[in-house]
């Protein structure tokens, strides 16, 4: 697998994970779960399946400084640096043409900064499965068996098996759900068929571009115009050039709902995708009253508290409560039922709106 390359997506805001997420210090830079930050987590699991030379990260201009001492073991030239954010579209697609620039062999796992995955060994066999299967010329994609009918998650069903890989099974996807209604992934769970789409594509480079080419002929032209200035003087001028005129868009929406020659494995590494503080709370180690408090104050008092999460470094007393997520930074307090933690993507489209950009 000298061909095969990982290409980590570490430009997000994680802005449900506010007040921690902050633009200067999204999620993927903090140590949220482990005590490493969860960008340094993601690298470090991919050993020793990539070695570093073989691992890139898309990422904006303001993180490449943390991000690079985070991971110091990653070339320089590794990183891919979008001029400003344009969503997953682009930025995978910027990650692509770099790497088949330089391989024109490449296969290439796009992978994510921000999740959480307990099971690293298993990770890495279903990396290795997926690699097999993009050689038989699919396009491949990580689907995690759920276990309750989420509704913040998209859906892959899964058509004909077609092969054992490693020990997975592999199936043709019949297609993708962006976040349906809690009727229908109840239904989607009671058939069996379904698995929640984990965001990560394994793929030949060659085949990806092609996706770009028939399905945003507009956004390939431009990459087409920047790959030939790849590693020369000209790149980042004619980065600038090509960016200003690409739309946003998610990589979902882009190519992968409309891919062609899709196969889904399904499997179980343990995976979360902490995209809010209630997923959070399901990644964390939990007293027998299902509570969780973290920060650098051990001192606190509890009384009949239950099914809470707490970050603060003050001491901390909480009487009576349960389902409650709580968390403190120098600045600000969130305060909010467990239920609701969705909700605090709105906090952050309040502030923007009113222009109380030092909390952001």
């Amino acid at each position: 697998m000298e061909h095969y390359y990982a290409l980590i997506m570490a430009g997000g805001g994680g802005t449900r994970l506010w007040p921690m997420s902050r633009q200067d210090t999204p999620k993927q830079l903090l140590p949220l779960v482990e005590d490493t930050s969860m960008f340094k987590t993601s690298v470090d699991r991919l050993a020793p399946l990539f070695t570093p030379d073989r691992i890139y990260v898309v990422t904006g201009r303001k993180y490449l400084n943390a991000l690079r001492a985070h991971a110091p073991e990653i070339p320089e030239r590794n990183f891919v640096i979008e001029p400003y954010g344009r969503e997953s579209g682009p930025a995978a697609a910027l990650g692509l043409t770099v790497i088949q620039k330089r391989d024109p062999e490449a296969t290439v796992a796009i992978l994510t900064a921000d999740h959480h995955i307990t099971k690293k060994d298993i990770f890495r066999d279903v990396l290795a499965a997926a690699y097999e299967l993009a050689q038989r010329g699919y396009i491949a994609t990580l689907g995690i068996s759920p276990s309750y009918p989420a509704t913040g998650f998209g859906y892959i069903r899964q058509g004909a098996e077609i092969a054992e890989i490693n020990g997975f099974k592999t199936y043709e996807s019949l297609g993708f759900t962006e976040k349906p209604n809690v009727v229908t992934a109840t239904t989607f769970l009671a058939s069996g068929e379904y698995t929640w789409n984990s965001g990560m594509f394994i793929w030949k480079a060659s085949q990806a571009l092609s996706e770009f080419k028939r399905q945003q002929p507009k956004m390939y032209e431009q990459f087409m115009e920047l790959m030939p200035a790849v590693d020369t003087h000209e790149y980042e001028h004619k980065l600038e050039e090509v960016w200003e005129k690409l739309d946003k868009i998610s990589l979902d929406y882009a190519v992968m709902e409309g891919a062609e020659n899709m196969a889904v494995i399904p499997a179980d590494f343990g995976w979360n995708d902490v995209g809010s503080w209630a997923s959070m709370y399901d990644v964390l180690k939990l007293d027998k009253f299902g509570n969780s408090f973290k920060g650098n104050q051990p001192e606190r008092v509890i009384l009949d508290t239950t099914n809470t999460l707490v970050y603060s470094d003050k001491l901390v007393v909480t009487i009576g409560v349960d389902d409650l997520i709580a968390i403190e930074t120098p600045d600000a307090l969130l305060i909010c039922h467990k239920d609701r933690t969705q909700d605090v993507k709105e906090v952050v489209n309040h502030l923007l709106r009113t222009k109380n950009y030092k909390f952001l």
